[in-house]
């Protein structure tokens, strides 16, 4: 069949479209540059991504009106305005974190029960959403679930899967095993990977409540192959009495919102994969 060639509409709509997706990509290397560099001007970002100074001026300027970006004397930086870092002093007791965000909580928790699923040594931190994540990977006879949460080892008995309990200490509302002794117990240990709950994240890392959980949440981190946050979107811009860690620290964030352009850049320049969890099967027809 002969081919129709475009006409002159045809063809303005497929220029548009070209210059949309052209204009979104560089956007979004231009965060990535800012992340890495603070500050950098419109020169040097005409030379990096080969296009004109016009052009950068005109892509600041629409980054600048929907704030992911601050315009200066002849560049940008990365914008915190609109975003600005919440500090949470008091740690809210566990059951009241549970109800909070909870269908934000159970998306999270079902992907990192399927994530879960593929390896064999699978270390859970303590929190309301690894608590949830615990319950999908429980039935899992090739697992090994290592974890400082007596709640998640009591939720869970009987499960197919082994599980491992670290002894020491134990933090009453959280029922969280601390101390020199558990932290010797698993620091002989190699996870495959590592479900890590946080209180607060930003450009300047992870935080967390409390720091009797710290050693533990930090060993993780050092043992683990796979370094998975699970943190739901409340969460971005809080910070808390513990950082725990750079972001260059963490390998995946799994959520159920992406963050904001700016903060978006800074996880993208620390390589980190960011998994948006779906909706559950039927959440739609529960929530109408």
């Amino acid at each position: 069949m002969a081919h129709t060639p475009a006409g002159p509409a045809e063809n303005e709509r497929k220029e548009v479209t070209r210059s949309r997706r052209s204009s979104a990509l560089r956007q979004s290397e231009m965060l990535q540059l800012l992340a890495r560099r603070q500050e950098i001007s419109v020169a040097e970002l005409a030379a990096l991504l080969a296009v004109s100074e016009m052009t950068i001026r005109r892509d600041l300027t629409e980054m600048a009106q929907n704030g992911s970006i601050c315009r200066t004397y002849g560049g940008a930086t990365l914008s915190t305005t609109g975003e600005p870092v919440m500090i949470d002093r008091l740690e809210p007791r566990f059951e009241s974190r549970l109800l909070q965000h909870h269908t934000a909580k159970l998306r999270i928790a079902a992907a990192a029960a399927e994530l879960g699923k593929r390896f064999r040594t699978v270390a859970l931190d303590v929190g309301s959403t690894t608590f949830l994540a615990a319950r999908g990977l429980s039935d899992c006879p090739h697992l090994k679930l290592f974890t400082n949460s007596l709640r998640v080892a009591h939720d869970l008995s009987p499960a197919k899967a082994e599980i491992y309990l670290a002894g020491g200490r134990m933090r009453p509302d959280e029922m969280a095993i601390g101390g020199s002794s558990a932290l010797r117990q698993f620091s002989d240990l190699w996870f495959d990977v590592t479900f890590l709950g946080v209180s607060g994240l930003t450009a300047d890392g992870i935080y967390d409540y409390s720091f009797e959980d710290a050693g533990l949440k930090r060993l993780y981190l050092a043992r683990s192959s796979l370094k998975v946050v699970l943190c739901d979107s409340s969460k971005f811009q809080r910070k808390s009495l513990v950082h725990l860690a750079k972001l260059e620290h963490i390998d995946m964030l799994i959520t159920e919102q992406a963050p904001a352009p700016a903060l978006s850049a800074v996880l993208a320049a620390a390589n980190i994969d960011v998994i948006i969890a779906p909706p559950l099967a039927g959440e739609a027809q529960s929530l109408s």
